[in-house]
């Protein structure tokens, strides 16, 4: 059962980046392409690797918390996680697919606020839950200084 756990935890979070993934491919050729891009913006490449562990640290640490004795603290941690899930999704669609760059960046606010909720929460049940949620909340930040840099630039 436990393994039929990270399992499902890795399709969640496999699957959300698949449907984002989607979003985000049918731009970078057309749309994309035409943006003044800010100084520091890595190239294309390096978004796929980052965001691939990203998503298996994601589903790790959900799986982790999962796997503590249930309880109240569990079940919150967990709801806060798929929030932020369906908020990391959410700024596909609205980046990517709707081209609001400024609205983008306002949710990915909010995705960063909810991150980090997520990993103090998971912390409550699990210490290595939590810091497997860092190097995530590290990168959207720089994500959010990124889109910024978009917004001002577009």
């Amino acid at each position: 059962m436990r393994w039929a756990g990270l399992l499902f935890w890795l399709v969640l979070c496999f699957g959300v980046a698949a449907i984002g993934g989607r979003w985000t491919a049918a731009e970078i050729p057309g749309w994309y392409r035409t943006l003044a891009r800010p100084s520091f913006a890595p190239p294309n490449w390096v978004f796929g690797p980052v965001w691939t562990l990203l998503y298996a640290l994601m589903a790790v640490a959900a799986w982790q918390t999962w796997s503590q004795a249930p309880s109240p603290t569990r079940t919150l941690a967990l709801g806060l996680f798929l929030a932020q899930l369906a908020l990391n999704l959410a700024w596909s669609w609205v980046f990517f697919h709707q081209h609001a760059i400024g609205v983008a960046l306002a949710e990915v606010i909010v995705l960063w606020a909810a991150i980090g909720v997520t990993a103090l929460a998971f912390a409550r049940v699990s210490h290595l839950a939590a810091w497997m949620m860092t190097p995530y909340l590290v990168w959207v930040t720089f994500a959010s200084v990124l889109n910024a840099g978009f917004w001002r630039l577009n």
